[in-house]
């Protein structure tokens, strides 16, 4: 997922950090609606896809066997459950107003409180994004007491793969520290519930990492800092003995190749602590870096770097990289395992040694990958790679040849050093941004994300066998349509290096990429749609763009001249030469009645200004179309666009959908993320919107969920929601 830049904050000069704390889980604090509760509720399930997202820290519990916890990116943390073998959320019932606390910055747990966890939350450090929050469970997660912070924290920006900045005080259970990016290193005495701004000898950057890790050695806390140019005389790593004065540490390595300190791990056997180096903070823009090791009790550093970055590879690539994840071995001593990250040339590895570092094995030279799990990962029919953004990297204490990586879509793990498959059941990070649920064929979903592109759900319970649609692969997906009245027909958009815009004959197994494109496709690819049956697309690229027509299925396109800049395209269900389109900058629905050859404004002086905005068609109708406009509420029109009425059950509307109708009802079921007083949340509607039965609960809200929605047009009841980072989740009726 990708990451802000930083944004410009002040430091704290020993101030008090806000204290509030509340019992989870919560609503966003707001009063509850009055839409009616589901009778018997709704069971919620992911979509599997499978990871999908970048894995930034993994933690094994060093007291408890079979425990260990997951941080990601953008879509929370997560508790390993060893009974069943997958990762159970932690953080669902973080809600809309709370969307930035499902980056999670760091992780902690109590060596000495098997139950006790701690998190703390926060994506961005951007003026936009709110401050950052503590949570702590002593029960695993499965309740939260919750302390809101008066800084920001970001999770989801470089540095996001650095060490863990949460640590419980090795000498006092009841202290915790907190490391921030722009506001200096925090203290709490009470278990996370107060905190305040301790005096540290190093002082933010305002475009900077601040503290990069914290880690325990014996009874001393040390603290990597990333805002060090990696000169002499710039310190990057503190430490404190007494729980109160912090010094740097003499004789640290400098250079480029040590300019940021990435991660830690501390061998209590041999006394020695292992740090990892880059020259910048990652996951990407790192050409070099080295792994060091200080021998705390003499205060001796030692180099051991596995290969040093600055050579070339069989192709005469230059082989620059970092370092990233290390890790120790509990059992046995001088044992240990690092990681390289950003090395795209010759592939990022993991090493491993035996000797404290004095030879290493490079365990990729062996390893055997088995990704029939998640056949995305072969990423359109390439072998499987055997990682890049390798920062997360993880030994169990009680198994010494269990080992875990993350990567920027999944956590890989081995039991012997040699096979490797991954450990990702229940993990889904998945930011969504398009959901079809066929009337018709094997699939009940196609779904469209940020950097995976389309995939085929022929099944629900399990990653999607074709893996990502191919042909061409895309990253990041802009647009999928199907044609109503011909459903086997479907089209997709999206960044692409060998295409932009492809359609499949078959409703999505198989694609074949537009014969050509404009050219303004590769630079600008947005949404796409295709008429009711099949025979018209229609495809925008940005306000800077007109729109462009195809009417022989992409082997030409013809600029629309008329069609409003950066809208997207939406076909009539039932007309073929129906399409509309809702310029937001000018609060203008347009509509064609000519296939898409000319556009002429209808209903003017909607709301204005925002590209989230979204116009929907209701199936099996002409010229039924429901417009969301966010906090300015939900409209409709029925008269193909010409006029729009408010409607008046709703609040605000995000996103809006369509599935099977109730029993006995004539249209069809309406599913909005939306609001009707005040808390959002996930409704449906079997009355055309006249009433609201919520259908989310408190314990299910995913943060941000305004990208789509819809029900499936086969089984009444069931709802797919897109997430900004849990993946598709689905709904259906408990019976």
């Amino acid at each position: 997922m990708h990451a802000s830049s930083l944004s410009r904050r002040s430091v704290l000069a020993g101030t008090a950090v806000a204290a509030a704390a509340v019992s989870l889980p919560m609503t966003q604090g707001r009063a509850q609606a009055a839409a009616t509760p589901a009778k018997g509720g709704y069971r919620w399930r992911n979509a599997v896809q499978g990871g999908t997202g970048f894995i930034t820290g993994v933690l094994f519990h060093p007291s408890v066997r079979g425990l260990a916890y997951l941080r990601t990116d953008i879509g929370g943390a997560y508790r390993w459950d060893d009974r069943t073998d997958r990762w159970i959320p932690l953080t669902d019932h973080l809600g809309w107003d709370d969307w930035n606390l499902l980056g999670v910055e760091a992780m902690a747990v109590d060596p000495a409180h098997p139950n006790r966890v701690y998190l703390s939350l926060g994506a961005y450090t951007q003026s936009w994004a709110g401050n950052g929050a503590v949570l702590r469970s002593e029960d695993r997660g499965a309740t939260w007491q919750r302390t809101d912070l008066t800084v920001k924290l970001g999770a989801n920006e470089d540095g996001r793969g650095a060490g863990e900045r949460l640590l419980v005080d090795p000498r006092d259970s009841d202290t915790l520290w907190l490391g921030t990016r722009h506001d200096g290193l925090l203290k709490s005495t009470d278990r996370g519930a107060t905190w305040k701004a301790v005096s540290f000898p190093a002082t933010p950057s305002a475009t900077g990492q601040g503290v990069t890790f914290l880690v325990a050695a014996g009874r001393t806390v040390y603290a990597g800092w990333g805002d060090s140019d990696g000169t002499t005389g710039k310190p990057n790593l503190y430490r404190t003995t007494d729980g109160t004065t912090w010094k740097a540490v003499p004789g640290q390595p400098a250079g480029t190749a040590a300019k940021v300190p990435i991660r830690a791990a501390y061998d209590r056997h041999t006394r020695e602590l292992y740090v990892t180096y880059a020259n910048a903070p990652g996951p990407n823009g790192q050409s070099d870096g080295s792994v060091h090791k200080l021998r705390t009790s003499s205060g001796k550093w030692s180099e051991v770097t596995p290969v040093k970055p600055g050579g070339t590879t069989a192709d005469g690539s230059a082989d620059s990289f970092g370092y990233g994840g290390v890790a120790v071995d509990a059992r046995h001593p001088g044992t240990l395992v690092v990681s390289t990250n950003n090395r795209w040339a010759d592939i990022d590895t993991v090493f491993r040694s035996t000797n404290g570092g004095r030879t290493w094995t490079s365990l990729k030279d062996k390893a055997v990958l088995d990704v029939s799990e998640t056949p995305y990962l072969k990423w359109g029919g390439d072998e499987p790679k055997f990682g890049w953004w390798i920062q997360a990297l993880a030994l169990d204490p009680y198994d010494s040849r269990h080992v875990v990586y993350g990567t920027g879509a999944t956590l890989f793990g081995t039991r012997d050093l040699k096979h490797w498959a991954p450990q990702i059941r229940g993990v889904e990070e998945a930011s969504i941004r398009q959901l079809i649920s066929p009337p018709t064929g094997t699939a009940h979903l196609l779904s469209g994300s940020g950097d995976i592109g389309v995939m085929y759900h022929e099944r629900l319970t399990a990653s999607p066998s074709r893996g990502m649609a191919s042909n061409p692969v895309f990253g990041t997906s802009t647009g999928l349509s199907l044609a109503a009245a011909k459903p086997s027909y479907v089209v997709r958009a999206g960044w692409g290096d060998h295409g932009n815009g492809a359609f499949s004959n078959d409703g999505g197994k198989t694609w074949t990429p537009f014969e050509v494109q404009p050219d303004v496709a590769k630079s600008a690819p947005g949404p796409i749609a295709t008429n009711a049956d099949g025979s018209v697309l229609l495809w925008s690229f940005g306000t800077a763009n007109p729109g462009y027509r195809s009417a022989d299925n992409g082997a030409t396109w013809s600029e629309v001249a008329s069609y409003p800049k950066g809208a997207a395209p939406v076909a009539d269900p039932v007309d073929p030469a129906r399409f509309y389109a809702f310029d937001t900058t000018t609060g203008t629905v347009f509509t064609s009645t000519d296939s898409g050859r000319t556009f002429t404004a209808r209903a003017t002086g909607l709301s204005t200004g925002d590209s989230e905005f979204q116009l929907t068609a209701a199936p099996g109708r002409t010229g039924d179309l429901w417009l969301s406009l966010k906090g300015n509420g939900l409209y409709r029109s029925t008269d193909g666009g010409a006029t729009f009425a408010k409607v008046s059950s709703c609040h605000a509307s995000h996103a809006l959908g369509f599935g099977k109708a109730a029993r006995g009802a004539s249209y069809p079921a309406v599913y909005m993320v939306g609001s009707t007083e005040t808390i959002t949340a996930v409704y449906r509607s079997d009355d055309e919107a006249k009433t609201w039965t919520r259908i989310n609960d408190d314990r299910h809200q995913w943060g941000w969920t305004g990208a789509a929605i819809t029900g499936d047009p086969r089984v009444y009841g069931r709802v797919y929601v897109a997430t900004n980072g849990r993946g598709v989740q689905y709904g259906e009726p408990v019976r």
